[in-house]
């Protein structure tokens, strides 16, 4: 019988046989398919009855290490352009090992010091990343929905508070429909968000002055007045994930101050747009809002599960997510151990540890050179699709993000749109690269968005060089054989 306990032995020679595995992986990451498709038979080497007694922790490790690096998609690789995804800092990785080795649950001071230490610090220096005064707190968490939802969570706290309605004890019972207002980029996201919490997730009201989703502030303006004083919502989108584009977060700050509304920014990956001089006025008025989400897996470059929900007022997140009292747990004013972070988890891994490592190994400055890196990037990309006939740029390149189709004078919409999704389709089936389709303006289109450190000209080129032939591949021209 495989017990554990008859097995500890073998936990630093396994931790080892995974070192060893991981340096021809990362030295693999340059050049290997993001995809392949002909390793996918080994999967079936993972399933089967559960097993009765085990194979023992090496025999375990070993399958699960000669399926996974065969099978794995190369997310963290230079030529993952689907999703907004960047890859994982050498800092990060290791500091993610870390995480794994300590094994700390960053529930509580008194659970683990030193990972609410790291924590409060990480949350401190992300604060200053993005410029936003001392006053701000935050909470880690698993995702830019739960980024979201956290957010959105203290906002609804807040409308319930200015109700003369206590949310977090009573519930929405009885209150009216919290007027949620956004121009026609809200993300997926932010509704999921707000159908956990209750609103439901068709309760954003959209104001958009075109196809494509841009605010429309007049709109916006009219519902806010039209609200005679009741209190509303706003979400500004900072990183449209289409183009990249922006909604304008001042203007949207100003709205919010006017009529006392709450401004909650979805920065995902466009919140990172403030560590350039070169794009940062896209983020001005941020430090105006009451909340903001983004995502640490995005344009940070750490491992996934690694979201963040920055508040201008910190104490609401006591408040809205404070834990019910149970006497075994520590109270928020426990000097011996109260919880001073939190947010909607209790249990968790220290996820804080690969942001603190990644930002103490390379710094503001060095965080700046990868944004700015990218941006070059994206600029060299629609260059390249600029000068290809058979390539179409749909959008603007304000940040990492190119927005662009294959396309032919005179041949029709719909023809195109076939086409588009053959390319999208090719490409995921071919895995040199990787990157999927959108409908922007009404139009099926390729988005491939630049956040890895990994990335090079190099791989942008071969990005657009597969598009071109996969195009050729598929084109209205081409007949099944």
């Amino acid at each position: 019988m495989a017990d554990p306990l008859l097995d500890r032995d073998a936990a630093t020679a396994a931790l080892a046989r995974v070192s060893a595995a991981a340096g021809p992986y990362l030295d693999s990451l340059a050049a290997r398919p993001v995809h392949d498709p002909a390793a996918a038979k080994l999967l079936a080497g993972l399933a089967g009855p559960l097993p009765e007694h085990g194979d023992g922790t090496a025999a375990a490790v070993e399958r699960l290490l000669e399926i996974g690096t065969a099978t794995a998609t190369a997310s963290s690789g230079p030529r993952f352009f689907h999703f907004v995804t960047g890859g994982t800092t050498p800092a990060a990785l290791a500091a993610d090992w870390t995480a794994a080795l300590l094994d700390q649950n960053a529930f509580a001071r008194v659970s683990s010091p030193f990972a609410h230490e790291v924590e409060t610090v990480v949350l401190d220096w992300l604060r200053q990343l993005f410029g936003l005064g001392a006053g701000w707190g935050g909470a880690l968490v698993g995702s830019a929905t739960f980024a979201n939802f956290t957010s959105l969570g203290c906002a609804t706290q807040w409308w319930g508070e200015r109700q003369g309605a206590d949310t977090v004890r009573d519930g929405l019972s009885g209150l009216p429909r919290m007027p949620v207002l956004s121009g026609g980029y809200v993300h997926a996201s932010a509704r999921k968000a707000l159908q956990m919490l209750g609103h439901g997730r068709d309760t954003v009201e959209v104001f958009a002055r075109d196809d494509v989703g841009r605010a429309d502030l007049d709109g916006i303006e009219q519902r806010l007045a039209g609200l005679g004083g009741a209190p509303a919502v706003l979400i500004a989108n900072a990183g449209e994930v289409n183009a990249g584009d922006f909604d304008p977060v001042d203007a949207l700050a100003g709205l919010a101050e006017r009529y006392g509304a709450w401004l909650h920014v979805d920065g995902a990956f466009g919140l990172f747009a403030a560590l350039s001089p070169r794009t940062e006025h896209l983020m001005r008025g941020i430090d105006r809002a009451h909340s903001i989400a983004a995502d640490g897996h995005k344009w940070l470059n750490v491992p996934y599960e690694s979201g963040f929900a920055l508040i201008r007022e910190p104490q609401r997140l006591g408040t809205a997510f404070g834990m019910p009292g149970a006497a075994y747990l520590p109270g928020p004013q426990d000097p011996g151990g109260g919880y001073g972070l939190y947010g909607p988890e209790s249990s968790r891994r220290a996820r804080s540890l690969p942001i603190w490592a990644t930002l103490a190994a390379y710094g503001r400055q060095g965080h700046r050179a990868m944004v700015e890196r990218h941006l070059d990037l994206a600029q060299h990309l629609a260059r390249r699709v600029d000068e290809a006939p058979e390539l179409e740029r749909l959008a603007d390149v304000p940040l990492c993000i190119v927005c662009f189709r294959v396309a032919r004078p005179g041949l029709a919409e719909a023809d195109l749109d076939r086409w588009n999704r053959a390319v999208g389709e090719a490409l995921i089936a071919d895995g040199r690269v990787f990157c999927g389709t959108t409908v922007y303006g009404g139009r099926v289109a390729l988005r491939p968005a630049i956040v890895n450190w990994r990335t090079t000209p190099a791989d942008i080129d071969l990005f657009v060089d597969v598009v071109r032939e996969l195009a050729a591949r598929t084109g209205p021209d081409v007949t099944s054989p």
